[in-house]
């Protein structure tokens, strides 16, 4: 079957013909061969992230990358005693309040504004004003605008204060170099349908053991409780917990041998990067407007303003759609814009026959 699209999204995005013929055959999930599957993954990822398998796990769990997120926040956090402090500057760092807030998990929020990056002296300033935080968790690639969070300057306040810190890499882990042994975070999240180039059905929770191994009675949540995701791979290695998505577990165990076969993150980083420039570079020149600095923009996704008030989005998503590719609508809540990706299985080849169908649709509304 012809792909009818290419998706330039943050995720799920468009993956490689092997990466879906690797889900071509049914897996039992009591199987050695498929746990052995498990087990490798959950190795693989650790070194992905530079994470020193004495020290972190990697806990693998059913569900979006929202699911991993939600178990984090509500096994990590102890049911008293407690205070997380959430540093906002988009929709995904609101989404750990919004589930704090439903777990009634005192929690403090440091707003910043949608098109700036989290500022470490702020930061430092409030956590100073409230000494009662015991947790913290932030966002390293907010995808609502596309910038990349200065978290490898944040760690060390958190470090110094003995706060456990859990970071939301759900965007970056596997496409921007990063070393959680030398950020030293309690809890790294990511998600397979992501910079891996998996597909979507599992998240992974990269978690320092000894952190991980007293939260053993804080879970509100039967499915959602990682220490017993975690016991449950300790004690039987390559074995979930409940059902696991054993297509999608053999997609991302080829996707891993993919990864490495580009050359490991930084070659993929490279590729990102060279999509992401060619983007920006080529819309801007057809008239687009970023919406934030280049100095925080990361290789993810790139938001663009519209360019006229009358621009109508649904139009010219559906103009591009019908020559190839799907984008995506904007999520800043107060200036109209909209997001395209540059990850997956996309080159700069394809952003540059984007660009022209872009200018395309550009000649044809200054004509009609």
């Amino acid at each position: 079957m012809k792909q009818p699209y290419l998706l330039l999204t943050p995720g799920p995005l468009s993956t490689t013909p092997t990466v879906k013929a690797a889900m071509q055959i049914d897996y039992c999930t009591w199987d050695s061969d498929y746990r052995q599957v498990t087990e490798s993954i959950r190795q693989q990822i650790l070194a992905v992230a530079h994470a020193d398998p004495q020290t972190y796990t990697t806990v693998l769990l059913q569900g979006s990358g929202s699911y991993g997120v939600e178990a984090t926040i509500g096994t990590a956090i102890p049911r008293q005693d407690a205070t997380l402090m959430i540093a906002i500057n988009g929709a995904y760092g609101q989404r750990i309040s919004d589930i704090a807030a439903y777990y009634d998990i005192p929690h403090l929020d440091i707003v910043f504004d949608e098109d700036q990056a989290l500022d470490p002296q702020r930061i430092a300033q409030a956590l100073d004003e409230h000494p009662e935080i015991t947790h913290f968790a932030m966002i390293h690639s907010e995808t609502t605008t596309g910038i990349l969070n200065p978290i490898e300057k944040i760690m060390p306040l958190l470090k110094a204060r003995h706060i456990i810190s859990i970071i939301d890499a759900m965007s970056s882990l596997g496409g921007v170099p990063l070393s959680v042994d030398d950020l030293g975070c309690d809890y790294l999240i990511s998600s397979a349908n992501k910079c891996v180039q998996g597909v979507p059905g599992f998240a992974f929770i990269i978690a320092n053991q000894t952190t991980l191994a007293a939260t053993a009675d804080n879970a509100r949540s039967l499915c959602l409780d990682l220490y017993a995701q975690w016991h449950t791979m300790t004690k039987l290695p390559g074995k979930w917990r409940f059902t696991s998505p054993t297509h999608v577990v053999h997609a991302f165990a080829q996707a891993l041998t993919e990864l490495r076969a580009e050359g490991g993150v930084t070659a993929r980083y490279a590729r990102y990067q060279a999509n992401q420039q060619c983007l920006s570079q080529g819309m801007q020149a057809l008239g687009f407007d970023l919406m934030i600095d280049p100095a925080i923009q990361g290789p993810i996704i790139t938001s663009f303003k519209y360019p006229v008030h009358h621009f109508d989005f649904d139009d010219f998503y559906q103009f591009i759609k019908a020559r190839g590719f799907v984008i995506y609508p904007g999520k800043v809540a107060t200036i109209p814009s909209f997001r395209i990706g540059t990850i997956g299985d996309v080159n700069v080849t394809d952003i540059k026959r984007l660009l022209a169908i872009v200018s395309d649709y550009q000649q044809l509304s200054d004509t009609s």
